[in-house]
C-alpha cells in the first residue's frame, strides 16, 4: 500500500481539492492519505468531513503547531504502507506525478525525488530573493553533506520511498527539511530524480525566516555530527588547519632562532607538521586505527600527503600559467584539490578499510522511531 503523508497548516481551501485529485489519480491503486494537521482555523472540521465515510483518508490534529518535519515523522509512524510519499497540501506539488513516482518505485527505485532543477523542470518563477535563498540552502547542503550531492534538489519537500529506507533509524527532525535527514541516515542504493514544474503559491513567501535559517544551520551541523563520512572529512580538515599553525611555528623557531637555512627549515617544519597531523588524525579522525600498524600507516600518510603537495603545485602552476588565474585563488584551489586527495586516499587505503567494513554491517530493521524528545510531543 502507498501511504501519502500531507502536513497541513490552515489549508481549508486546499484539503478537499488535493484529496479529490489524489483519489481520482490513484483510484486503481491501494493507497491511503494521512493528513497531519497543525491548523488554527477550520481546517480540522473540513478534514473531518473529507475523511467521513472514506476509508482511504485519515487525519490527526495536533493542538500546538510543532513544525513540518515532526508532522512528517509522525506520519511515518502512524501509517502502514510499504511505500511512503510526502507532499504539500497547497498543490505546489502536482498530484499527477504520483503515478510516475510509483512506477519508478515499482521498477526498483528506493527513493524518488521530483526536482525543480533538472532538464524538463521548472522552479515556478521564484522571485529573486527566493531563488537566492534556495541556491544558498542547496550549496550549504552540498558543501557539508556528501549524500546531498546525489540530488540536484536535496531541499525538496516532495518525495516517495520504500519504507525500509527509514526502518530502524532515529528521526530527530529540526525545521522543515526532513529529506536531508533521510538522505544522511536512510538505507538506500537506488535513488531517482524526475523533473516537475513547481507551482508558485499565491502570495509566494519564503519559509526561510531568520529563525528557520538558524534552524537549518543547526540541522546541517547536527547531520554532519551523526554522519561518519561527513564528520571525518571535517575533522580531517580541522587537523589540516592545525598543521598549518604547527608548520609556521616550527619554521619560525628553526629559521629565526636556530638560524637554519630557509629550505632546510621549511622542509623540517613540513615533516614535523605532517607528523602532528598523522597523530591527530589517528586519535580523532580515525580513532579505530590498529595501533600495530603504526609505521605502515605513518608511511602511507607521508606518501599520500607528499603526493598531495605535488598535486597542489601542479594545480597552482597550471591555473596561473595556462589560465592566468589570480595567484591566491589558484593556491586556494590547489589546497582544496590536495585536501580532497589526501582525505580520499587515506580514508580508502590507509585507515578506511576497517571502518568501511564495520559501517556496512547494518543492524536488523526495526520499526521507525523518533527521538525521545520528539516522541514525548505525541
Amino acid at each position: 500500500m502507498l501511504s501519502i503523508i500531507i502536513p497541513t497548516f490552515n489549508e481549508k481551501e486546499n484539503v478537499r481539492k488535493i484529496s479529490r485529485k489524489i483519489s481520482d489519480i490513484l483510484k486503481d491503486n491501494d493507497y491511503e492519505i494521512f493528513f497531519v494537521d497543525d491548523s488554527t482555523d477550520v481546517t480540522p472540521n473540513i478534514l473531518e468531513e473529507v475523511s467521513a465515510g472514506n476509508e482511504n483518508i485519515r487525519f490527526i490534529h495536533r493542538e500546538h503547531r510543532r513544525g513540518l518535519a515532526t508532522a512528517v515523522a509522525l506520519g511515518f509512524r502512524k501509517t502502514t504502507g510499504d511505500i511512503l510519499c510526502v507532499m504539500d497540501a497547497d498543490l505546489q506539488h502536482p498530484p499527477e506525478l504520483l503515478k510516475t513516482m510509483l512506477d519508478k518505485i515499482m521498477s526498483g527505485a528506493e527513493l524518488v525525488v521530483p526536482s525543480r532543477f533538472i532538464h524538463g523542470s521548472d522552479d515556478g518563477g521564484l522571485r529573486r530573493n527566493r531563488k537566492l535563498i534556495s541556491i544558498t540552502a542547496r550549496l550549504m547542503a552540498w558543501f557539508f553533506l556528501r549524500r546531498a550531492r546525489t540530488l540536484s534538489d536535496p531541499m525538496s519537500g516532495f518525495f516517495m520511498m520504500k519504507r525500509h529506507v527509514i526502518e530502524g533509524i532515529e528521526l530527530d527532525p529540526v525545521g522543515w527539511k526532513i529529506l536531508l535527514e533521510i538522505l544522511v541516515k536512510g538505507r538506500f542504493d537506488q535513488i531517482v530524480e524526475i523533473p516537475y514544474r513547481f507551482r508558485p503559491r499565491r502570495g509566494d513567501s519564503s519559509k526561510m525566516s531568520v529563525k528557520e535559517q538558524l534552524n537549518y544551520l543547526h540541522h546541517i551541523m547536527r547531520l554532519v555530527s551523526v554522519s561518519s563520512e561527513d564528520s571525518r572529512f571535517w575533522k580531517f580538515t580541522a587537523v589540516g588547519m592545525s598543521g598549518v599553525i604547527v608548520n609556521l611555528s616550527v619554521y619560525s623557531i628553526l629559521f629565526a632562532v636556530m638560524k637554519l637555512p630557509v629550505v632546510l627549515a621549511g622542509t623540517l617544519a613540513a615533516v614535523i607538521a605532517m607528523f602532528s597531523n598523522f597523530l591527530l588524525n589517528s586519535k580523532y579522525t580515525w580513532p579505530d586505527t590498529d595501533r600495530r600498524q603504526f609505521f605502515r600507516s605513518l608511511s602511507l600518510f607521508y606518501i599520500f600527503c607528499g603526493l598531495g603537495v605535488v598535486i597542489n603545485s601542479i594545480v597552482l602552476a597550471g591555473l596561473t600559467h595556462w589560465f592566468h588565474l589570480n595567484n591566491y585563488l589558484a593556491q586556494l584551489m590547489g589546497i582544496t584539490a590536495a585536501t580532497l586527495w589526501n582525505f580520499t586516499t587515506n580514508n580508502r587505503w590507509n585507515w578506511g578499510v576497517e571502518w568501511e567494513t564495520e559501517n556496512n554491517q547494518q543492524p536488523e530493521p526495526e520499526e521507525p522511531i523518533l527521538s525521545e524528545t520528539e516522541e514525548s510531543l505525541f
